[in-house]
């Protein structure tokens, strides 16, 4: 190997080894790229940042991004979120976001093995006054595009993978 090509060598030896030693691993060199970004808009500040890009069952593509001050949730009265999360927090509840998050429903879709009608508007009624559920139509529900990612992230947050 003539001498150019061994200083070459060398020297992205060299480089590798540096930032090996900085903590990052070559083969990992983007696994907190969002992170790093959130860091770089935070400037210090306490963030937290959820974002996703998704494309449902149905063909429906969703992409969205958000990025929240922690401090002010740490503050905050934390019985303001209650009823947004009770309304996923039913098995019956759960089950009909699923059923929307697989395309648009009519109610007849969505009553498939799930109670009588009266309780299926009861919990369609849940869903939809704190924004998990939408209607389109006489009838037809979906998640609306900027929950689709929130609700998703809810779900990995609390272990289902």
């Amino acid at each position: 190997m003539d001498e150019e090509r061994w200083d070459l060598l060398e020297k992205r030896l060299a480089a590798l080894e540096a930032r090996v030693a900085d903590g990052e691993h070559p083969d990992r060199r983007d696994e907190f790229w969002a992170l790093r970004g959130l860091r770089e808009r935070a400037q210090g500040r306490s963030q937290v940042l959820f974002a996703g890009t998704v494309t449902l069952p149905g063909g429906r593509r969703c992409e969205w991004q958000e990025g929240v001050e922690v401090e002010p949730m740490l503050e905050a009265d934390l019985t303001g979120a209650v009823a947004a999360l009770s309304a996923l927090a039913h098995p019956v509840r759960l089950q009909l976001v699923h059923k929307v998050l697989h395309g648009r429903r009519t109610v007849p879709e969505l009553s498939e093995g799930l109670g009588t009608s009266g309780q299926l508007y009861h919990h369609l009624r849940q869903l939809v006054a704190e924004g998990w559920l939408a209607t389109s139509g006489r009838g037809v529900y979906e998640v609306p595009a900027v929950r689709v990612v929130p609700l998703l992230t809810l779900l990995a947050a609390a272990g289902l993978r």
